[in-house]
């Protein structure tokens, strides 16, 4: 098995995503709107952010979770007890950020958002009745008018030897939102576990849009949907002394939403959170 990017613009698009979902809980997108030179741009960007001490001045909220969070609070992911080697920003519109950086980054969740709702009626329109049935809403109107979807820039500073043994970017884990959408980063490194038990590279060519299947669409869909396992590998040799940049957009529901008759959102992702440590 190994991941094929998918032609936007084919008329047979919707359907080739969706059977990669659920095959794999991945898909891969070429030729979809989201701009290169705005992605490029957006790197650049903040990867001066991420170089500078600035970023001290935007120290997260424990509260509501925005801003800025040092490599020393990083997550553990499930399971794992060595922190990842990664500092990252958690943008919301409501959110504090740098003014010199608001606007280019409202730009791109804004235009990353309306991609991600017509890649939940794809999911919707090519699923079987049998799991629909399961949907408590669409999914499209899960997300509308939510404050929770966060834009998350992720820096994997250089590696330079001494980092703590089994120590990685980002160890295994699943998402916990509905879908992600990804811009392929501006280094390789991600690699999804197949049904197989086999890790596989993910096309990192840039230009390629990955999306992926979190924790709370599969509880949605009744299980029919994978929450795929995945990991950010560390580099080696002399792409060791490379920063990796990544923008994921996790796209989260309303926390009223109830997502089954177990969990709502909120309830969901309070579950998630204290497992991660970070409530």
């Amino acid at each position: 098995m190994k991941l094929v990017a998918i032609d936007y613009k084919s008329p047979t698009a919707a359907e080739e995503f969706v059977e990669s979902l659920r095959q794999t809980g991945f898909g891969v997108l070429k030729n979809h709107p989201i701009q290169q030179s705005q992605v490029s741009s957006i790197y650049q960007s903040w990867e001066a952010f991420f170089n500078s001490e600035q970023k001290s001045d935007f120290v997260y909220h424990k509260g509501t979770q925005d801003g800025f969070f040092p490599q020393s609070v990083s997550e553990v992911a499930k399971g794992f007890k060595k922190k990842d080697i990664k500092e990252y920003y958690h943008y919301y519109p409501w959110g504090q950020c740098p003014t010199e950086l608001k606007a280019q980054a409202q730009n791109y969740y804004d235009g990353a958002l309306s991609l991600a709702i017509e890649l939940l009626n794809w999911i919707e329109e090519y699923s079987p009745s049998e799991v629909s049935v399961h949907y408590k809403q669409t999914l499209s109107s899960m997300i509308a008018d939510s404050d929770q979807t966060l834009l998350r820039i992720l820096h994997y500073p250089p590696l330079h030897g001494n980092e703590e043994s089994d120590a990685i970017r980002a160890a295994a884990h699943e998402d916990i939102n509905l879908i992600t959408i990804l811009p392929a980063a501006n280094e390789p490194g991600l690699q999804v576990k197949s049904m197989e038990g086999e890790w596989l590279d993910v096309p990192s060519d840039f230009g390629n849009l990955i999306v992926n299947i979190g924790d709370m669409l599969q509880e949605a869909s009744g299980h029919y949907f994978p929450s795929t396992t995945h990991r950010v590998v560390n580099p080696v040799g002399s792409d060791m002394s490379k920063a990796r940049i990544s923008l994921p957009l996790f796209l989260h529901p309303s926390p009223n939403v109830e997502l089954s008759d177990k969990y709502t959102a909120k309830s969901y992702l309070n579950e998630r959170l204290k497992e991660l440590g970070v409530i």
